[in-house]
This record gives structure tokens, C-alpha cells and sequence, in this order.
């Protein structure tokens, strides 16, 4: 079973908690998801099955898109609505010139420090496992891109934005931030995935539409082709006595590819056959970097 599935997450579990049922819903032994979302938060969850987990690292490193409400005047110990309360403030003077001014500081390559309450590991140990024990490290800022924070909806205690971003973007540190910059203080008390890569909330399914699908045939139809990881990239496409050098990992020659960068590389058959990813030699050859198993 091989194949990438786009689940909606519902809140209040976490991303390993949707691996785990799909993984027993499917039958499947090799399922791996492609970013973590937080307990709280829902929408796009791309799961890997079989050798769609070779392929990854590729959304792992995808640009990705959210809806987001953020609780202005309260600031809250994990960022988010599931922390505790540390500080509050008044909101009444906030203006949505003042919001859509201070959103605007934060689109473009910035500077972000991640929450205490991340996954990212310190000596080998999640943050959020130190945060829960009292323990502070100091995080270094990551360099994230933020390619628009549109202001969606307006009040003076709440505010919604739609993000787009790079990977490693935490929005729980955009809403604590901009509460900073507004001098009141924020945290993130709703939070919707709407994109991962190339995934979006319409090709979803919930995990009670997957309980529902009885037949093997139906859920496996559920599945996306592993090409679709990197389904922006552009393809070449080799004939059989080449593409079994590829196979090989062998580097081949081909008419008409891409002069740089990655590529997609499928076999010509009657039906096109992903065979992998490989990127552009400086020679021009095409050097296989990852290839799906042959049957």
C-alpha cells in the first residue's frame, strides 16, 4: 500500500494519535506524517504510506497555509488557548489600522524564536517535554519566510489572519509576537491548517468518512499517487533501456531536461511510472537522488 492520504485532523488529538488510527484503519505497517499540527488545532495532515514515506522530507520542507483567531490582551504560558493565563491587558484602544500595521512588520524573511511548547529537540529532548518540567533553554531564531498575513476579521479582543508561510513557521509565536508588537499580548485560540505543499483542505478526509469505508478497494482509492509529493516539479521522462540504468542509480543523459535543479522521473509506458526524484548534474546528466522500490 503505497500512497500519500490527506486527513482533516480533528482538535484534540495529537498528529501521532491520526497516524496510529489510519495506520490500524488501513492495516498498514508504514505510515509516517509530514509535520506535526498541535492537539488544538485541525485541517491538512498529509500521511506517507509505504514508499510515499521516502518522499517526506519534501513536504516536511513545503511551504504551508493557515487560518488563524487570535485571543488579543491575554497571554498565555504555551501560546495558545490549551496554556495558562500569565498576563492580561486592555484591548480597548486596539484599532485595525493599528493590527493591519503591525501584521505588515511581519511578512518577509524574519527572524522567529520558537515556543518552549515546540517539538524542536534540545540535547535530544523535545522543548515541550523541558517546558513541562519548569526547564527554559535559550532557543536560537530561525529564519522563516511569511509571504502574506491577511487581516480576515477585526474586534478589539479578537482577530482573525490567514497565513501563508515557509516551513518552520510557528503561529503560535506570530500571535504571541504581534500581541507583543501591539503592547497587549496574544495567544492562538483557533488554528486550521488549509494547506500543506501541494494538499489542500478539499481533498481531506475525516477520520469518521475512513471508519465508514468498508471495502479495501474504496479506502485504498482514498490514496494520492506518491508522485504527488512533488507533483510541482518538473518530469522527465526515459524510455525503458534508460530508465533501467536510472534504476541502477546510475546517472543518465536525457534530451530536453531541466538544465538545473530536481526533477520528477517516470518511466514511458502505457500508463507514465513514477520511478523517483533526481536532481540535474552540472554535465546536464539526470543522477537518481531517490527512487521508489521496483516490483
Amino acid at each position: 500500500m503505497n500512497g500519500i492520504l490527506v486527513v482533516d485532523k480533528p482538535a484534540g488529538i495529537s498528529s501521532n494519535d491520526v497516524v496510529q488510527q489510519a495506520k490500524r484503519l488501513f492495516g498498514a505497517q508504514k505510515v509516517g506524517h509530514t509535520g506535526s499540527l498541535d492537539p488544538l488545532a485541525t485541517g491538512v495532515l498529509p500521511l506517507c504510506f509505504g514508499e510515499a514515506t521516502k518522499f517526506s522530507q519534501y513536504l516536511l520542507d513545503a511551504d504551508k497555509k493557515y487560518w488563524t483567531q487570535v485571543r488579543l490582551g491575554i497571554t498565555t504560558e504555551t501560546a495558545d488557548a490549551d496554556g495558562e493565563v500569565i498576563a492580561q491587558a486592555d484591548t480597548s484602544g486596539i484599532t485595525e489600522s493599528q493590527v493591519t500595521a503591525a501584521l505588515e512588520t511581519f511578512v518577509g524573511e524574519i527572524e522567529q524564536i520558537p515556543s518552549m511548547y515546540s517539538a524542536l529537540k534540545h540535547q535530544g529532548q523535545p522543548l515541550y517535554k523541558l517546558a513541562r518540567q519548569g526547564i527554559e533553554v535559550e532557543r536560537a531564531p530561525r529564519r522563516i519566510s511569511i509571504y502574506s498575513a491577511e487581516l480576515l476579521q477585526f474586534s478589539e479582543a479578537s482577530i482573525e489572519l490567514r497565513v501563508h508561510c515557509s516551513k518552520g513557521t510557528y503561529i503560535r509565536s506570530l500571535a504571541e509576537d504581534l500581541g507583543a508588537a501591539l503592547g497587549c499580548g496574544g495567544h492562538v485560540s483557533a488554528l486550521r491548517r488549509l494547506a500543506a505543499g501541494p494538499y489542500e483542505e478539499a481533498q481531506a478526509t475525516t477520520l469518521d468518512e475512513l471508519r465508514e469505508v468498508g471495502d479495501v478497494r474504496e479506502m485504498d482509492a482514498l490514496l494520492l499517487p506518491v508522485s504527488s509529493a512533488v507533483g510541482s516539479w518538473p518530469a522527465v521522462r526515459l524510455h525503458e533501456d534508460t530508465a533501467h540504468y536510472v534504476r541502477q542509480g546510475q546517472p543518465v543523459q536525457v534530451a530536453h531536461a531541466p538544465t538545473d535543479g530536481w526533477v520528477q522521473i517516470f518511466e514511458l509506458a502505457e500508463e507514465d511510472r513514477f520511478l523517483g526524484v533526481g536532481e540535474i548534474l552540472t554535465d546536464g546528466r539526470v543522477a537518481p537522488r531517490r527512487l521508489v522500490a521496483s516490483d
